[in-house]
């Protein structure tokens, strides 16, 4: 599959695989441990879950006031590929580090640092899609890059679970050293599947500022919002609808695991079914990879946003770990296609010299959402002391993205 892609193209889908193995241990593990921390430290399960969504709250919010920033500042010549090395040397120190951690207050400091490294890397490498491929191509490229993403990422997440076993269930080792080796694996496997892109990637499309790069990277930064809001009535509608529609979807992901065991499912179950859907969504992403050859992006990107509005109704009802299955197989379905699909109708409405900035304001709309739906999560569940209400409102952020995206597409492009 990969003979259709050219070297450079390999090294940007090779980074997919890399970072995904870390959003895997978001999804699996790092919730886990952070479960064995709390219950020693005196929380309950509502407590749990309320403290994990606020920290991954705070993450957001952090990425989503620095994310334009360092995404116009990485628009400059030469800057990109230094600012993408810096905060993903962090990231898989911090994701070394964590499986170090014995407290569950310091465990989450951590957890927040390497997470708003890991959503800025992406920030640089969504941007980078404008120089790694062409327009036509971008589509093809970008859902490869999700679909082997999340088979990729399998691979590290095996050793982890294998070690998380041996510790935990088997005691064949210490419970704590099968999670450090396991943090340990995912680290090592994030960088090394980094390097081909670090080696191959030169910045195509930039802009020339000057001397007082930053300084002027902010006044461009305040002149596209202006600009955006006034003239580019598609992006500015898109993004909207990005940011409820995307809300929901990071959502899901990052709280899975932490819902599955607040509501008492058992953890191996949860993390087999979690490791297969991540072979679904390889599968599915492919599929409308190819669909996207055939049919707008944007008629599939509808499709997406229905499938996750019905999971989010399902999880109502949901309370046996075969159930949790059945809805993490449906999320499986879309979970690559909405994201991929979303990352490449962005790139092409938007100016290529400018990527990096108008990037860096799509994962304000992407990864900052996020904090939107964590937020929400751990207030319902205070307020109700129900999961599966808590889930089940991020259905309405479905549906007011739904007829955002059909305003947006309603109006014809600039570009």
């Amino acid at each position: 599959m990969f003979k259709k892609f050219n070297s450079l193209e390999k090294a940007w889908i090779f980074y997919d695989i890399g970072n995904s193995a870390f959003t895997m241990m978001v999804s699996t593990l790092i919730p886990i441990l952070f479960y064995a921390l709390s219950n020693t430290g005196g929380l309950n399960e509502t407590q749990y879950l309320a403290n994990w969504s606020y920290a991954a709250s705070v993450a957001t919010i952090i990425v989503a006031v620095l994310g334009p920033v360092l995404g116009t500042i990485s628009d400059n010549k030469g800057f990109k590929k230094p600012m993408f090395m810096t905060v993903l040397c962090i990231g898989v120190v911090g994701c070394i580090s964590m499986g170090l951690i014995p407290n569950w207050f310091a465990y989450l400091v951590i957890f927040v640092i390497t997470k708003v490294c890991y959503q800025a890397s992406l920030v640089f490498y969504d941007s980078m899609l404008t120089d790694v491929t062409t327009e036509d191509r971008m589509d093809l490229v970008s859902s490869q890059g999700y679909a082997w993403g999340y088979i990729g990422s399998c691979i590290p997440f095996i050793i982890a679970l294998l070690c998380y076993v041996a510790g935990d269930m088997l005691h064949i080792i210490p419970s704590r050293l099968g999670f450090a080796l396991g943090f340990l694996v995912t680290g090592v496997w994030w960088f090394l599947v980094s390097v081909p892109l670090i080696k191959q990637y030169k910045q195509k499309y930039y802009v020339e500022s000057g001397e007082e790069k930053i300084l002027s990277s902010f006044k461009r930064l305040g002149h596209t919002l202006t600009h955006i809001y006034r003239n580019e009535k598609k992006i500015f509608y898109f993004l909207l609808a990005f940011f409820f529609y995307i809300d929901g979807v990071y959502t899901i992901i990052t709280e899975a695991v932490a819902i599955g065991t607040a509501l008492g499912l058992d953890q191996i179950g949860l993390l087999v079914v979690l490791l297969l859907t991540q072979v679904v969504a390889f599968v599915f992403a492919t599929i409308f990879g190819k669909l996207s050859q055939k049919y707008e992006s944007i008629k599939l990107i509808y499709v997406c946003i229905f499938g996750y509005f019905c999971v989010a109704i399902y999880a109502l009802f949901m309370k046996s770990l075969w159930q949790f299955g059945v809805m993490a197989f449906i999320v499986g379905m879309f979970q690559g296609a909405i994201q991929a699909l979303s990352r490449s109708y962005y790139a092409q409405i938007i100016p290529k010299d400018n990527s990096g900035e108008y990037f860096g304001l799509y994962d304000i709309c992407g990864k900052g959402a996020d904090f939107m739906g964590t937020m929400l999560i751990a207030i319902t569940v205070t307020a109700t002391n129900s999961v599966n209400i808590a889930v089940g409102t991020l259905g309405i952020l479905f549906v007011i993205g739904f007829f955002i995206l059909r305003k947006a597409d309603s109006i014809k492009e600039n570009h």
